[in-house]
């Protein structure tokens, strides 16, 4: 399954994150017009002409360097919602989020990333995260591994955090767009972990947690785009996800499931 993805390939489509995140991205950091933000389903939720912009040069590079596949764009989808439904079918397939972070970005937070994740017959096979600033990528390929590998080919192996007992833990915890009274009953107890987080960024959560520094994750709203990088990324680095009622990404049949809540931990055990 993962045979279309060696070394080479994976460098491949992280040099295309960084070159969209070069060429659309950076440039416009801390230099949007008020009329380049915009909401999309309601106001914590934006779009930017950035993410617009990267979206339709990854989409591009994509299609040039893997004829036939199908790729699902964040902000394509949001204009047609029916796109999602072609990943269940396709051979190959990849989901891109531009911009992972967009209220930070469009706010001058330096805490966004780019993300894709390529899927075989609706199965994640490869994941890549751009930080875009720091100027490296993180990346997992099915059944090889975690890594963080910067331009110049340095690489670094990602592995999630030993299990430890829930009040010296660190969670990343997203409650805001949980129903009550899961929402009450979520946030009621914070209190007993280490410490909460909330970066307003997935993508950044997902390398925090692969690479041991967080012990948990806790998602409600789940989209391929925001989740399927991430959820390869820690697996790889040897954590382990759950979803209530469901494997969790198989295809495009999963997001109609998209508001159960899903979390992440070191391993089975935690």
């Amino acid at each position: 399954m993962t045979q279309r993805f060696d070394a080479q390939t994976m460098g491949e489509v992280a040099a295309l994150l960084r070159q969209a995140t070069r060429a659309e991205i950076l440039p416009r950091f801390r230099r949007l017009a008020t009329a380049e933000i915009r909401t999309k389903s309601g106001p914590l939720d934006l779009v930017t002409d950035a993410d617009e912009a990267a979206e339709r040069m990854i989409t591009a590079g994509l299609l040039a360097r893997f004829p036939g596949c199908v790729v699902v764009g964040e902000e394509a989808c949001a204009a047609d919602p029916s796109l999602l439904t072609r990943i269940a079918g396709a051979e190959l397939s990849f989901v891109v989020d531009p911009v992972d972070g967009t209220a930070n970005f469009a706010a001058g937070l330096p805490l966004f990333a780019c993300m894709a994740a390529a899927m075989v017959r609706g199965e994640i096979v490869a994941s890549w995260i751009h930080d875009p600033l720091g100027d490296d990528t993180a990346m997992a390929l099915r059944g090889e591994g975690a890594w963080i590998e910067a331009p110049d080919g340095h690489r670094r192996d990602l592995r999630v955090a030993a299990p430890v007992p829930v009040n010296r833990m660190v969670a990343g915890v997203s409650w805001s767009w949980l129903a009550e009274p899961l929402r009450s009953r979520v946030t009621s107890r914070l209190p007993r972990l280490a410490a909460s987080l909330s970066l307003r960024c997935a993508a950044h959560e997902y390398r925090l947690v692969s690479g041991g520094h967080a012990h948990a994750l806790l998602y409600n709203k789940l989209m391929p785009w925001d989740h399927a990088p991430g959820w390869l990324l820690h697996r790889e680095a040897g954590g382990y996800a759950a979803r209530d009622q469901a494997v969790f990404m198989r295809g495009a049949a999963q997001a109609e499931a998209g508001r159960q809540p899903r979390q992440a931990g070191g391993d089975a055990g935690t």
